[in-house]
């Protein structure tokens, strides 16, 4: 086998043991952020996300899966998610403007009202315009899930917290992919139990 291959199979087996600690460690975290997004749904909520970067393309993804649809042969109804991250021209005149620490927090407080959910997701747990943006919505009473590693200040600021049991960034992301789609799949099965249409 080459050293590419091994380093291929290496990769792999790694990113699998961190979803196989992460099963572990934070099922019942995934449980608990799936009836809160449910609740809010059901109660005429919506679901509001941030991140920077990869997270950032994560907040895309599930607001996507949230509005679309996670699985082709499950037909329902639109769950109302915005991703915060997508609005190029208020995010570079907000950034220009004023700062990039508060361009989250800004659109939470615009946003958001009492009831929503907040969907903060770093991988590091202390990016600094999803920590003002988790406060916002604190302070405005919206229910808090953050998805991390397992360091930062976001976890003790979220009333759900996912901590991925890992410091590998590639490998903290690769798992909230998969959180963030178990977490999909349980609340559209909540809301709609037999796929309805209406």
């Amino acid at each position: 086998m080459s050293d590419a291959h091994q380093a291929v199979r290496a990769y792999f087996l790694a990113s699998a043991e961190v979803k196989a600690r992460t099963a572990d460690a934070c099922a019942d975290d995934v449980v608990r952020a799936a009836d809160a997004i449910t609740r809010s749904i059901t109660a005429g909520g919506k679901i509001l996300l941030c991140g920077n970067g990869g997270s950032a393309a994560d907040c895309q993804h599930m607001a996507v899966e949230f509005v679309s649809r996670l699985s082709a042969d499950f037909a329902r109804p639109g769950i109302a998610a915005i991703a915060l991250t997508t609005d190029t021209s208020f995010l570079t005149a907000f950034t220009n403007d004023i700062d990039f620490d508060g361009v989250f927090a800004r659109q939470v407080e615009t946003l958001g009202k009492p009831g929503d959910v907040l969907i903060g997701i770093s991988t590091s747990g202390r990016s600094r315009n999803v920590v003002r943006a988790v406060a916002s919505a604190r302070a405005g009473g919206l229910v808090v899930v953050v998805l991390s590693g397992n360091e930062g200040p976001l976890a003790e600021m979220a009333d759900v917290a996912i901590q991925v049991p890992s410091r590998s960034t590639q490998h903290i992301q690769e798992s909230h992919l998969a959180i963030e789609h178990i977490v999909c799949y349980l609340v559209e099965r909540q809301l709609y139990p037999r796929g309805d249409s209406g």
